[in-house]
């Protein structure tokens, strides 16, 4: 009995023993992961920060200024047009010429917020649109009923797939991409080419300056949660997959269409 206690001992020694060791062993890696994600999000923080700054500066030096002089101009045309009306013609011209550059000023930063194809023409086909010319030939393919989307899950989709094309029509202009988008609980973004693939300095997982589009992509998807890998497939070709979960951004637009009256904020 004693004999048996004993060796039980042992492998419960032995058992405990390889269990921290494992656990000790996990450590590292659980503590290059956290460190890996909040790099991840400090460089998504820094990214949005700086996109707001921009808009910042966009809006308030050089916006605002165009407007408040067309207000001023206004104000002259009005004096002129009392005073000395034959002069009315090009006075007004020429604010119709500034308000022309205001307007094309409000456009730009509209499509920075948000590409004006996904409202005018919907993901898939905004898609294909963009596709025209990136390369030999690109087939758009999306495999679900229905592809009604939250917003910013539409956008980070359309985002990643413009830049995946963009690095095809770069470094790819001769080989054939495929598009596939499909949604289940998340959406699935698939875009495979048959190009050289990934560079060698890519491929070892170095990210130098000339791929941070790469990097870009993966930002935009860990933004809204999600997932996205780059990769090379071994008969030749790059592989960009995402994966955007819909909960998370389902969720926050609801929120956001709740009106005042209904409990909801502004």
């Amino acid at each position: 009995m004693r004999a048996v206690l004993a060796r039980a001992a042992v492998l419960a020694g032995a058992f405990t023993a390889g269990a921290v060791a494992a656990r000790a062993a996990t450590i590292p890696h659980l503590r290059s992961l956290t460190t890996d994600l909040q790099r991840s999000r400090e460089r998504i923080l820094a990214s949005r920060e700086e996109e707001r700054r921009q808009l910042r500066h966009d809006l308030h030096d050089g916006l605002g200024p165009t407007l408040a002089s067309l207000a001023m101009s206004l104000d002259a045309a009005r004096i002129t047009l009392a005073c000395e009306p034959e002069r009315m013609d090009p006075l007004l011209a020429d604010v119709r010429d500034r308000l022309a550059t205001a307007v094309g000023e409000i456009r730009e930063l509209a499509h920075g917020l948000r590409p004006p194809a996904l409202d005018d023409l919907g993901l898939v086909a905004a898609i294909e649109s963009f596709a025209e010319g990136c390369c030999e030939r690109v087939a758009v393919r999306f495999d679900g009923g229905h592809l009604e989307l939250p917003a910013a899950v539409e956008v980070a989709a359309y985002r990643i797939v413009q830049e995946a094309l963009t690095n095809v029509r770069l470094h790819a202009p001769g080989s054939t991409a495929t598009v596939r988008l499909s949604r289940d609980d998340d959406l699935r973004v698939v875009v495979a080419d048959t190009g050289p693939g990934l560079p060698d300095a890519a491929r070892n997982g170095a990210q130098p300056g000339s791929h941070r589009g790469m990097a870009a992509m993966k930002e935009w998807a860990a933004e809204i949660g999600g997932s996205c890998a780059i990769t090379s497939r071994s008969g030749g070709g790059t592989v960009v997959s995402a994966r955007l979960p819909l909960a998370a951004a389902e969720t926050a637009a609801g929120y956001h269409r709740l009106s005042p009256g209904k409990g909801g904020r502004r």
